[in-house]
């Protein structure tokens, strides 16, 4: 697909919808101006569709030139076909142009559409925010069109495919039928399995590679299709063990396809795209064992991520990348000596201030923090957010000190996408989990100066250089996004917002 060539700057609006996590984002030139979650404005967790208040802060930015979607429609109605999604293949409602037409945005009428396949939007959203000529690139997820996993590069620009699977073959979707199978909700809570992976042993991977998968390096086939999902196997297995069983398999899977594209593909870098890419313990492991020099992820790397990443395909060329503080703004300066003093006083105290951030993760903005060395500090935030006891809570430290407490397999992780081993598990107990890992955000001065200077202001006052970082927001609930969000978590929580 070749990019736009275009005199001046081209706004581009970028839109992935219809499946799960809906999102927009708005591109001028190589400025991303804006970008968002549907289920911020809807509070609606995971919603698929276009929320209007997510449209109107995206169209206050001015009418779009272009509108980039995610999917080729026409490819994915094919792919129902072969899954027997009849009901959904014979859908004309849901047709991009014709859902677009439905809202009844004048600023939307007459804009032209592109469409971008699935995987290369994943693709394209890694590489062109990475500021580097030439990445190779894993990309892993459930499915899109028809491709699950892909192994290719963008060098100059151009996107090369060397290896990929096609559903009904997804570890993406086997992942989630496990998800299942543990008791938890396929595509929302795998995070859940991969936490509880660490609680047992991985008894079942010879019997899961007999019976669900081949291994066929650098890729796999899958013995059966899990589209949905894998019923009561291993009736009597424990779900610590069964979680541990598909995380190992996981591993071995993205590990093994990082190393033969590391053998094909001269880059330096490797970007990991899809929704695997949310997966920082294999994220770990392919940090310290994949060959390549570096491993970088988009912070958002799921599908919401793709609207970005459409507009980056169309437009062709790389995007001034600044961070993920791209959505909605809660005007204010971080209120860095109240939020210590809160800290130092109650322990646990919300933050909304600035833009949100774009991804699953909160990093600053819109966060729960907490004082990490109490015994009781990752219960009393678990029971504030209504979370299983088991799941670990992440830490936040300052690049610079961060190798002191952690061993850290990149030089950075800016946006939590890699756990480390604590070097002194007992000093902090609220962001260590039962192996002993924590998945650290580590912040600069130049990417969050507030949080930067809380991090400073924290230790000063009490000798801590770390503080836990969650997200703010209630279990089964999207992120805050606005004043009127932060106001009712505190009236429903207790804990003040600052």
């Amino acid at each position: 697909m070749a990019a736009i060539r275009a005199l001046g700057p081209t706004q581009v609006l970028g839109l992935s919808a219809l499946s799960h996590d809906a999102s927009a984002c708005v591109v001028r030139g190589a400025e991303i101006l804006f970008a968002g979650h549907a289920e911020r404005y809807s509070r609606r967790k995971n919603d698929p569709d276009l929320a209007p208040g997510l449209l109107a802060e995206a169209l206050s930015f001015g009418r779009p030139d272009l509108i980039a979607w995610y999917e080729h429609p026409l490819r994915k109605k094919l792919r129902h076909v072969r899954a027997g999604q009849f009901r959904h293949a014979v859908d004309v409602e849901d047709l991009p142009r014709r859902y677009l037409a439905r809202l009844d945005l004048p600023e939307l009428r007459g804009v032209p559409i592109r469409y971008v396949g699935h995987h290369r939007s994943h693709a394209a959203a890694g590489h062109f925010t990475s500021g580097e000529r030439h990445t190779a690139v894993l990309t892993a997820d459930a499915i899109g069109e028809f491709e699950t996993f892909t192994l290719g590069e963008f060098r100059d620009g151009v996107y090369r495919v060397f290896a990929r699977c096609r559903y009904p073959h997804s570890l993406g979707l086997l992942y989630s039928a496990f998800t299942r199978r543990c008791g938890f909700k396929p595509n929302e809570e795998e995070f859940i399995v991969m936490g509880l992976a660490a609680l047992g042993r991985p008894r079942y991977v010879g019997q899961l590679k007999t019976d669900l998968i081949e291994l066929t390096p650098p890729t796999f086939r899958l013995r059966r299709n899990v589209h949905r999902g894998i019923g009561d196997w291993q009736p009597r297995a424990d779900p610590a063990d069964l979680a541990a069983s598909i995380q190992a398999v996981t591993e071995e899977v993205l590990l093994g396809a990082a190393r033969w594209l590391r053998s094909r593909v001269d880059a330096a870098t490797l970007t990991v795209m899809g929704g695997l890419g949310l997966n920082c313990v294999a994220n770990e492991l392919l940090a310290r064992r994949s060959g390549f020099d570096r491993v970088t992820l988009l912070p958002n790397p799921g599908d919401a991520g793709s609207s970005l990443g459409a507009a980056a395909a169309v437009l062709g060329h790389q995007l001034d990348w600044t961070g993920p503080y791209l959505g909605t703004l809660i005007e204010g300066d971080y209120p860095v000596a109240a939020l210590a003093g809160a800290l130092a006083t109650r322990g646990v105290v919300g933050v909304a201030r600035g833009r949100a951030e774009f991804g699953p993760r909160a990093l600053g903005n819109r966060s729960l923090l907490a004082d990490p060395r109490g015994p009781d500090s990752r219960d009393r935030v678990n029971r504030v957010k209504g979370r299983e006891p088991f799941r670990p809570f992440a830490p936040v430290v300052r690049q610079e000190v961060a190798e002191r407490y952690f061993d850290m397999p990149v030089d950075a992780s800016p946006y939590m996408q890699f756990t480390a081993r604590c070097r002194d598990p007992r000093a902090f107990p609220g962001i260590v989990h039962v192996d002993g890992t924590s998945r650290v955000q580590t912040v600069t001065r130049r990417q969050h100066p507030g949080l930067y200077d809380l991090l400073g202001e924290y230790e000063r006052r009490t000798g801590c250089p770390i503080l836990l970082n969650t997200s703010l927001n209630l279990k089964g609930e999207p992120l805050v996004n606005d004043l009127a969000d932060a106001r009712r978590f505190s009236s429903r929580t207790g804990v003040p917002v600052l």
